[in-house]
């Protein structure tokens, strides 16, 4: 458990150090550093949102749920974005819910003085559309890798997004969110694990995974890891974000 505090500098977020300095610095004094835990609703389904949330360390995870109760995972967000994406065009609530899935920190701000930095300043607005496009490319990307690609492959997938985001090769991971990501029974979730460990590219145990050979995951992991990662880093470089800070209100 971490005290809430204000957020410090450098940002450990992605998209909040994408935004020009005197952006960043309007913000800081409305982010509050607050513990990620597990299975904690960041927001809820048709439920207004009250906070927008960039994560330093852990994943949101994306959920949408269906009449009969089954739920699966659409999207992850990480250190790379935001959860409160919905406010960026206008309104306060959307018919998915987003739960953290890998504990952590995040830094939160009030939905309303979000939205209001928002409509005041440009530059902020350019930056956060260009995130919507990677964050769109990546659930895109999520559809076609569901469909085409093995439980074994997307297990590797998964595995190499999170420790991006976590900087570690130590994370929690449940059997439930797995197979909620990867929407398959957890019997699916066991024979996928056990054979990653079977070869000796991770170690899994009591909810715990540690990556052991992560060019391993690499090799075994479908194209869509690379794809999502390049399509990230084009549109959210340093290089791609060179002349949106310039433009300012």
């Amino acid at each position: 458990m971490v005290a809430s505090r204000k957020a410090a500098d450098p940002p450990a977020n992605r998209l909040l150090g994408l935004f020009a300095s005197r952006d960043y610095e309007r913000l800081r004094p409305h982010l509050d550093r607050t513990p990620l835990e597990y299975r904690q609703s960041l927001y809820r389904a048709r439920k207004p949102i009250g906070f927008v949330y960039f994560i330093e360390t852990g994943v949101g995870s994306l959920v949408s749920t269906m009449a009969n109760g089954r739920a699966a995972e659409v999207g992850t967000i990480g250190n790379e974005g935001m959860v409160g994406l919905p406010l960026l065009f206008g309104d306060d609530r959307a018919p998915t819910s987003v739960y953290v899935q890998v504990p952590g920190i995040g830094l939160r701000m009030k939905a309303t003085l979000f939205q209001k930095e928002l409509a005041r300043n440009a530059s902020m607005r350019a930056v956060m559309l260009r995130y919507a496009h990677a964050f769109f490319n990546q659930v895109a990307q999520s559809a076609a890798c569901n469909h085409f690609h093995s439980i074994g492959q997307r297990s590797c997938r998964w595995l190499l997004m999170t420790r991006d985001r976590m900087h570690s090769d130590e994370f929690l991971l449940t059997q439930e969110f797995l197979a909620m990501m990867l929407g398959v029974q957890r019997t699916g979730v066991t024979a996928a694990a056990g054979a990653l460990q079977q070869a000796g590219l991770i170690r899994y145990t009591r909810g715990n995974v540690t990556i052991l050979d992560r060019p391993g995951l690499m090799r075994r992991s479908c194209e869509c890891y690379g794809v999502s990662k390049r399509e990230f880093d084009r549109l959210l470089g340093a290089r791609a974000l060179s002349n949106v800070g310039s433009c300012r209100t």
